[in-house]
């Protein structure tokens, strides 16, 4: 299997763009619930709001460059991890 040398890989996941931290900036987490996809299928959806396959499909295939793809990588490894409940009390401020 070749790899794509603009791909991070991180256990067996391929992140572009994307370098885990032992530090989350919980900013991020409120970012989750207000900002929305730009474009595609789920354009106008908060990112929180993304489906599993849909985010499984960006671990796989590259999370876009820049904050975009770095707060979709966070969706993807709260929503596999089966954690999304934690982003409820954020919903409500």
């Amino acid at each position: 299997m070749s790899r794509s040398p603009r791909f991070v890989h991180n256990a067996g996941v391929a992140h572009q763009g994307f370098h885990a931290s032992p530090f989350m900036n919980p900013e991020d987490l409120q970012r989750l619930v207000t900002v929305a996809m730009p474009y595609g299928k789920y354009k106008d959806r908060l990112i929180a709001d993304l489906p599993g396959p849909y985010l499984a499909w960006f671990a796989r295939k590259g999370f876009p460059p820049g904050e975009l793809g770095r707060l979709l990588a966070l969706m993807h490894e709260i929503d596999h991890n089966g954690l999304s409940h934690l982003l409820a009390p954020l919903r409500q401020r």
